[in-house]
């Protein structure tokens, strides 16, 4: 069974008395343990795509399996619950409180499950560990480069143990060199966590850090294919 499954998936949005059409008919597949690239210009339909993937957003029409359950006629509260417990999600803006400890960053997740303070204290420190932070566990943002917050802002995406992680241009404030780190860090919880990515990107060289790569153009998937020359 995979773990991500699209079926015929449209999405319209309504512009005055007109309804514009962004999906026309997804159909997609991720297994457990892929990392998977979206690829495609402004407007292909992609971040859409993650949207319902990430149980942001409902289809217009068609099914959307996650780990075998139909997600796509759930309420918003349902939705929430699920994103809770089955994805991570990294921004390319870090999406980070400002005046709040790295610490208490990667802690809200938890908080939102109902955790014990003590437990969310452990596994968001252990989580911060594991990015290279422990040395700036009770820094705020604007104490952090760049790089350091992208790193807060993915041990906040894994610290409930989701199975799936979905980033949306994580590296697209970021220098090359900071960028390609951050991509070896997905790498590493790909490889070695089995932990399922799904990102978004412009960047070809970005993409390459990827096991699978999928072209985006005009609201279908035009090509889904292994990535040949894979970036370390």
């Amino acid at each position: 069974m995979p773990l991500v499954e699209l079926k015929d998936i449209h999405k319209s949005f309504k512009l005055g008395s007109e309804s514009i059409e962004i999906l026309h008919g997804i159909d997609l597949t991720v297994d457990r343990g892929e990392f998977v690239a979206m690829m495609g210009p402004s407007g292909s339909g992609k971040s859409t795509t993650m949207n319902i993937l990430g149980c942001l957003d409902k289809p217009t029409s068609g099914q959307y399996f996650l780990d075998g359950k139909d997600v796509s006629k759930l309420n918003r509260d349902q939705l929430a619950a699920i994103r809770n417990s089955t994805i991570g999600f990294v921004f390319q803006g870090f999406n980070l409180l400002q005046r709040t400890s790295a610490l208490e960053n990667v802690e809200l997740p938890m908080l939102y499950a109902g955790i014990g303070a003590k437990e969310r204290h452990r596994r968001a420190k252990e989580a911060l560990v594991r990015m290279g932070l422990e040395e700036r566990l009770n820094h705020e943002p604007s104490q952090l480069s760049g790089g350091q917050q992208q790193r807060v802002a993915i041990a906040r995406g894994i610290v409930n143990r989701a199975p799936i992680l979905m980033a949306d241009e994580p590296t697209g404030n970021l220098d090359s060199k900071t960028s390609d780190e951050i991509m070896r860090l997905f790498q590493k919880l790909n490889d070695e966590e089995g932990i399922t990515i799904i990102l978004v990107t412009h960047e070809p060289d970005v993409a390459a850090f990827a096991k699978r790569q999928l072209l985006f153009r005009d609201g279908l998937i035009l090509e889904d294919k292994p990535v040949e020359k894979r970036r370390f």
